[in-house]
């Protein structure tokens, strides 16, 4: 009777033990989940935060450029195009969502820069406050973008190398804990600019 008793206890006690370790593993991947969400956030808030500069950098250059109205058009479209996708922390468990998201990001970016390349025609505008304070605060939105964008692969490299490994890859899968899409750079990212003087 000791002896089953023993057997007992002991049974219970490796069944405690092991369900503190599948809660401690559990509760470590959803810290990780939330500091991928939470890095998201902020990539979100610094991409919102270029949409909101972009109409006045618009309204300054407009002034100076009435006869550069399709590079305004296009930047305005771009936004626009930005605007209506619908961004959540659902964008990071679909690659394919993502990937969209980096291409209209993308296509906003290179109209910003033709804007920009526009405002070089304009020496009074190059002068002009109000645009250099707007072009400067977009630079600015732009590396913080950069950064963000940094910060958020690196929450999800540590977060999709966790639900990889063994043996928290069998409580990752018990759960339901999926794998997080990165940014990735642009196809043509990878090719020099053309530099003709």
């Amino acid at each position: 009777m000791k002896k089953i008793l023993a057997i007992v206890i002991v049974l219970v006690l490796v069944a405690l033990l092991f369900g503190l370790v599948i809660a401690g593993k559990y509760n470590s991947l959803v810290r990780q989940e939330e500091a991928v969400k939470t890095a998201w956030s902020q990539v979100e808030n610094v991409y919102q935060r270029r949409l909101d500069l972009i109409p006045n950098l618009v309204e300054t250059v407009k002034g100076y450029a009435k006869h550069e109205k399709s590079v305004l058009i296009e930047v305005t479209a771009a936004r626009a195009g930005v605007g209506q996708m619908k961004v959540d922390a659902g964008l990071i468990n679909d690659p394919a969502a993502l990937q969209s998201f980096q291409k209209a990001q993308a296509n906003l970016s290179g109209a910003l820069s033709r804007l920009l390349a526009v405002a070089e025609n304009y020496p009074t505008l190059k002068a002009n406050e109000n645009f250099l304070a707007l072009q400067s605060q977009l630079e600015g939105t732009e590396n913080r973008i950069t950064v963000e964008r940094k910060r958020y692969n690196d929450m999800a490299q540590a977060y999709n190398t966790s639900i990889r490994q063994f043996p928290v890859n069998f409580i990752a899968e018990m759960f339901g804990f999926k794998a997080k899409a990165y940014f990735e750079s642009e196809p043509a990212a990878t090719k020099a600019p053309a530099v003709k003087f």
